[in-house]
């Protein structure tokens, strides 16, 4: 029964990716990515939301705190929250910067505003780098969630099930089925959260779970990993809103208080953490022997629902990562075709980067199999490398006068820095390096920035 539910609900997926289309057969390049900056209040909300809780909050934070304990959940709730004030300010800007300059990528918006083919280039590698290790991530999530229907499958045919899908979401029509499933997915996937600890509070009660669960886990933080989670909330809200998919994603609005109208009603999402919470802690209170603890959630709902409502649970889970997985898509595919191959013509540039998508599905699929300890290293790194964007985003969109090469050098110097940083296994008291790194990456940035017109004023009576 819950695979019937399961397939049911994929297939009304694709039936609203193919209904998304309607009136939009021919997509210029524009519309396939951004929707020709078309969507309203709630298209925009549902696909941010579609990309900011995705499979890795029904697998992050209870596999998190069925590990770690109820800790882990501190930075895990607090980065999002405080990222939510920043994007009210600097989303509606972003938006407004993505109109003047015609931008679809990220790296549009460097182009556009420093006027530098090098920076366009730094900005559009760096990015794809630390982006191709989050395929690997959705397709560990998806394989979690599947195993939860009972399908005795190989993870390598669960993977490809997963990628075939996705790309069919986005050959159907682009953004735009990404966000109309978006919408299938936040209804499916609240429930199934509520569900579940809703579940978990009818069988055993909360004070139960919650006093058998704190027997097994730590509820404190000595002041290193206080200091951790502090300073990783602060940075990591930095650079929330300049991952790529998320830039994109402001772009598709039809105005900037649309974007400000999504970021107040945002908040509201986290009212369904709690369930998570109970969920995670069911799953130790009932020594339930995990393979990962990335299967905490799942065990949960394996364990205390019906055929029926496990298939509910799982589509919800599956079309989170889907949606995500597509999402990544619709970003690296056009950072190549637009800005490391800027010669391509519009017209070609939507067939491109479907090639393009294929290709990197498939990378996905062969580093998920073959290498998956060294990409979930790098996963960690992601955060590191996309938040050094944070200083050039923000004199975009609220400073003049700083040289394009000082920008980039800025960005170099901080990602160098946080890989080293990390690998090396530094330790700074807690702090998280990647803050430390953008602190030097600003410190580089304007230090470069006055060397440059001050050597550009030296010169200028020479060449008069």
């Amino acid at each position: 029964m819950s695979t019937v539910v399961f397939l049911g609900f994929i297939a009304f997926s694709i039936y609203l990716a193919i209904r998304s289309k309607k009136g939009h057969s021919g997509q210029s390049v524009h519309d396939f990515f951004v929707a020709s900056r078309q969507f309203g209040v709630y298209l925009v909300f549902f696909l941010a939301a579609g990309e900011i809780y995705s499979i890795g909050t029904m697998v992050g934070l209870p596999g998190g705190i069925y590990a770690k304990g109820a800790t882990y959940g501190v930075w895990f709730l607090g980065y999002i929250l405080l990222a939510y004030p920043i994007g009210y300010f600097i989303g509606p800007k972003i938006w407004e910067a993505g109109k003047k300059y015609n931008a679809i990528t990220l790296p549009d918006l460097f182009k556009g505003y420093y006027q530098s083919r090098f920076l366009e280039v730094v900005v559009a590698v760096s990015a794809i780098l630390f982006l191709i290790p989050w395929g690997q991530l959705q397709f560990t999530g998806l394989v979690a969630a599947l195993k939860s229907l009972g399908w005795n499958l190989e993870p390598i045919y669960l993977i490809f099930i997963s990628a075939v899908l996705a790309f069919i979401y986005i050959a159907i029509s682009g953004v735009r089925a990404t966000a109309y499933i978006a919408i299938l997915k936040d209804i499916l996937m609240v429930a199934a959260i509520v569900i579940v600890g809703v579940a978990v509070s009818w069988e055993f009660g909360v004070t139960e779970v919650f006093r058998a669960a704190s027997a097994h886990v730590s509820n404190t933080m000595d002041t290193e990993q206080l200091t951790f989670s502090m300073s990783t909330m602060f940075f990591q809200s930095l650079g929330f809103y300049v991952f790529p998919f998320a830039v994109q994603n402001f772009f598709t609005a039809k105005s900037a208080n649309t974007i400000r109208k999504t970021q107040i009603a945002m908040p509201l999402y986290m009212l369904m953490y709690p369930f998570l919470i109970v969920a995670s802690y069911y799953a130790i209170s009932a020594n339930l022997k995990l393979e990962n603890p990335n299967e905490a959630f799942f065990a949960a709902a394996v364990n205390l629902l019906p055929g029926w409502l496990l298939g509910l649970v799982t589509a919800g889970a599956a079309l989170s990562g889907l949606l995500v997985l597509a999402g990544i898509c619709l970003s690296i595919g056009p950072l190549v075709t637009r800005n490391l191959a800027p010669h391509i013509p519009e017209s070609k540039q939507k067939t491109s980067t479907m090639f393009v998508i294929v290709l990197y599905l498939a990378t996905s699929i062969v580093l998920t199999l073959f290498t998956p300890n060294l990409m979930l290293t790098i996963i960690n790194t992601a955060y590191y490398g996309i938040t050094q964007f944070f200083p050039g985003m923000m004199i975009i969109l609220f400073f003049r006068g700083v040289k394009a090469n000082a920008v980039a050098l800025g960005i170099i110097v901080g990602q160098v820095m946080a890989i080293v940083m990390y690998v090396n296994k530094v330790d700074l008291g807690g702090i998280n390096i990647g803050l430390i790194c953008l602190v030097c990456n600003i410190i580089v940035l304007f230090v470069a920035n006055f060397l440059m017109k001050l050597f550009s004023k030296k010169i200028q009576p020479v060449l008069s």
